[in-house]
């Protein structure tokens, strides 16, 4: 849990960036690096094209930087990116 927490506080562009689960069938399976992020919606490169996503009906899994997949539900990282870093986490028990 702390991995997810960490996730949602930290910078996303650059990651790796899987859509596990949305709401549009279509979006499903789109995979790539993340290189740019606005309020709602993120960016993702797959085969030398962008796809958009938005956040708020997606659940992403990140591969971070020590190789490890965590799984973010979209709607905790609604926000400007700019304001969601200065934020504090909530507790989620």
């Amino acid at each position: 849990m702390k991995a997810a927490a960490t996730v949602t506080q930290s910078e996303l562009i650059g990651l790796d960036a899987k859509v596990a689960k949305s709401t549009n069938r279509n979006s499903v399976g789109i995979s790539g690096k993340v290189i740019d992020e606005t309020r709602n919606t993120l960016v993702i490169r797959q085969n030398n094209s962008d796809k958009v996503v938005p956040k708020e009906t997606t659940i992403f899994q990140f591969t971070l930087s020590n190789g490890s997949v965590v799984e973010v539900d979209g709607n905790a990282i609604v926000g400007r990116p700019e304001d969601r870093v200065k934020k504090k986490p909530r507790r989620q028990w």
